[in-house]
C-alpha cells in the first residue's frame, strides 16, 4: 500500500502526509553524513599523517580516494536501486557506511586508511542517489517535492560548510579517528527508522544489472576527475591528457553502449527533454563556480587574513546562513514564476557576489568578503535547487534513481572542474602578481616555492629573516588578493552568460512532471 495520502492536489496528483515529511528527516541523515565526509578532513589531515606516518602521496589519496569513488560509481548505484529497490540499497549503503567508518576511526596505517575511505565511496554511492530518488517516490504532488528539493539542497550544502567546522570541534577534544566514529550512530539509527517511515520503490521491469556497463561508467569518470585533479595541482603533463583523454574515450564507449541496450543504465531519451538537458548544465555550472570559489575563499580567510583554521571555518559559516533561506525561497518563486527566470536570476545574484569579491584587498573589512560569498551562496543554491527538481521532475518515477545519479555526477564533475580550471586562472594570475616583486633577499632556489602560491610563499618566510619575510608576505598577499579577484572577474561574465542563456534557452515555464506510476512501490512498503 501506498504511504500517501488520497486526496488529491491541484495537480491532480496525491498528497504526502505527516508521515513522508518525518521521513525526509529521516532521509537527511544520511545526506547530511554523506555531504560532510567530502570536507570533514580538511583539518584531520596533519594529524592523522602524524600518527600514521602518511607521505605526502598518501595523504593525496587519503583526502581523494573517497570523492573518486563517490563519483565513479553513482550512476551504477542510481541504476542499481532502481532495479533492486531504492530503499533496499539505501539500508545496504546506510551499513556499509557505518562500518566503514568504524574501520577508518581505528585504521592502523595509510593503506588501510585509503581502503576504509574507498569503502566510505561506495558506501555514499548508495546513499546520495536513493535519497533524491525516494524524495521523487515519497512526494507525488509537485509543489510538495519542490519543497522536499528544497530541504535535501540545503541540507546537501549546509553538511559541506559544516564538516570543518565539526572536524575542528572535534579535533580540540578527541583524536582525529572521531571525525568517522560520529558516522556510526547515525547510521544504526537509520536502519531503525528506515523501513518504518521510508516506503520501498523499484522499477516493475526485472532488468538485470550491466555488469559492463558500470565498469565503463567508472573507467570513464574516475580517469577524468583524476585528470582534472593533477591538472589543479600538477599543472598541464602527459598524466593529464592520457587520463582525461581516457575518461573521454570511455565515455563515449559507455553512452553507446546505453543507446543499444535493452535495459539501459541511463535513459538517453531524458536528454532530449530540454528541461531535463538545462537543468544538468546549470547544475553543473553552479557547482563548478560554488567549489571554485570556496577554494579560494578558505585560502584567503586563513593565508590573507591571518585566522586559525578553526576560526576562518566558523566565519566561513556565516555565509552558509543565506543558503537557509535561498533554497525555500527559490522553490517559492519558481511556483509563482517562470522557472527559467527564476534560475536567471540566482545566476544573477550569484554574479552580484562576485562583484563584490572583485573588490577584495588583502586589509578588507573581513565582512565585505563574507558578503560577496553570501550573495554568492544564496544564488547558486537557489540555482541548484530548481536545476534538481527540473531534472527528477522530468524523469519518470520509475527512472528516478538513475536520473538522481546524473544530477550527482555532474555535481562531482563540476565541482572538479571549478578547482582546476578556476585554480588555474587564480594561478596564472598570482604568478603574474608576484612578477618583479619578490624582494631580493629571498634565495633564488626559494622563489620556485614562492610561485607556487601564497601557501609556499608562507613557507618560504618562515625562513628568512624578519624582515624580508615581512616583505614577501606584503607581495604574496597582495599577489593572491589580486588572483582573487581576476577568479571573480571570471566568474561575473561566465554567470551573466548563464544567465542570459538560462532565460533565452529555457524560455520559461514550470517542469510539469509526467504522473507518478503509483503501482510500481512495493505492496506493503513502508
Amino acid at each position: 500500500m501506498s504511504t500517501v495520502r488520497t486526496d488529491p492536489s491541484s495537480d491532480g496528483h496525491p498528497r504526502a502526509g505527516a508521515r513522508e515529511w518525518i521521513g525526509l528527516a529521516v532521509l537527511a541523515l544520511p545526506l547530511l553524513l554523506v555531504s560532510m565526509d567530502i570536507s570533514v578532513l580538511y583539518f584531520a589531515v596533519p594529524f592523522i599523517s602524524r600518527d600514521l606516518g602518511a607521505t605526502a602521496a598518501e595523504q593525496l589519496w587519503i583526502f581523494d580516494i573517497y570523492g573518486f569513488v563517490l563519483a565513479g560509481l553513482l550512476i551504477t548505484m542510481g541504476s542499481l536501486g532502481d532495479r533492486i529497490g531504492r530503499r533496499r540499497l539505501l539500508m545496504i549503503g546506510a551499513l556499509l557506511f557505518g562500518l566503514a567508518s568504524l574501520a577508518a576511526a581505528y585504521a592502523h596505517s595509510p593503506s588501510a586508511l585509503i581502503a576504509a575511505r574507498a569503502l566510505l565511496g561506495i558506501g555514499g554511492a548508495t546513499l546520495m542517489p536513493s535519497t533524491l530518488a525516494l524524495i521523487r517516490n515519497m512526494f507525488h504532488d509537485s509543489e510538495q517535492r519542490s519543497k522536499a528539493i528544497a530541504v535535501w539542497s540545503m541540507v546537501l550544502m549546509g553538511g559541506i560548510a559544516l564538516g570543518p567546522v565539526l572536524s575542528g570541534v572535534l579535533l580540540e577534544h578527541f583524536w582525529w579517528g572521531s571525525v568517522f566514529l560520529i558516522n556510526a550512530p547515525f547510521m544504526l539509527m537509520l536502519l531503525v527508522l528506515a523501513p518504518m517511515l521510508l516506503p520501498e520503490f523499484r522499477s516493475k521491469t526485472r532488468a538485470p544489472v550491466d555488469l559492463f556497463g558500470s565498469l565503463l561508467s567508472l573507467g570513464a569518470i574516475l580517469p577524468f576527475i583524476y585528470g582534472i585533479k593533477h591538472w589543479a595541482t600538477e599543472g598541464t603533463d602527459l598524466t593529464v591528457l592520457v587520463s582525461i583523454c581516457a575518461g573521454l574515450l570511455l565515455g563515449v564507449a559507455f553512452f553507446r553502449r546505453q543507446r543499444y541496450q535493452e535495459y539501459p543504465m541511463i535513459d538517453l531519451s531524458l536528454f532530449a527533454s530540454y528541461r531535463f538537458s538545462g537543468g544538468m548544465i546549470t547544475n553543473l555550472i553552479a557547482t563548478f563556480a560554488m567549489v571554485g570559489n570556496t577554494i579560494f575563499l578558505t585560502q584567503y580567510l586563513q593565508m590573507v587574513q591571518d585566522l586559525s583554521p578553526l576560526r576562518a571555518a566558523l566565519w566561513s559559516l556565516l555565509p552558509s546562513v543565506a543558503i537557509a533561506g535561498a533554497a525555500p525561497a527559490a522553490q517559492a518563486f519558481g511556483r509563482k514564476y517562470q522557472q527559467a527566470y527564476v534560475v536567471s536570476g540566482g545566476f544573477l545574484v550569484a554574479s552580484s557576489g562576485f562583484v563584490v569579491l572583485t573588490q577584495a584587498e588583502p586589509d578588507s573589512w573581513l565582512g565585505l568578503v563574507l558578503i560577496g560569498a553570501g550573495l554568492l551562496s544564496m544564488g547558486l543554491v537557489a540555482v541548484i535547487t530548481l536545476a534538481t527538481e527540473l531534472v527528477v521532475g522530468t524523469a519518470q518515477a520509475e527512472r528516478a534513481g538513475s536520473a538522481s545519479a546524473l544530477v550527482e555526477t555532474g555535481s562531482e564533475l563540476g565541482g572538479a572542474l571549478g578547482i582546476a580550471l578556476l585554480g588555474s586562472v587564480g594561478a596564472a594570475a598570482y604568478r603574474s602578481g608576484l612578477e618583479g616583486q619578490v624582494p631580493g633577499g629571498v634565495p633564488e632556489e626559494l622563489r620556485s616555492e614562492v610561485g607556487e602560491g601564497i601557501a609556499g610563499a608562507t613557507a618560504v618566510a618562515g625562513h628568512l629573516p624578519f624582515q624580508t619575510a615581512q616583505e614577501l608576505l606584503f607581495v604574496a598577499k597582495d599577489a593572491f588578493t589580486h588572483s582573487l579577484n581576476v577568479v571573480a572577474w571570471s566568474g561575473v561574465g561566465l554567470l551573466i552568460l548563464s544567465a542570459v542563456l538560462t532565460a533565452s534557452v529555457l524560455g520559461g515555464g514550470r517542469a510539469e512532471p509526467p504522473a507518478v506510476k503509483e503501482d510500481a512501490t512495493l505492496p506493503g512498503a513502508g
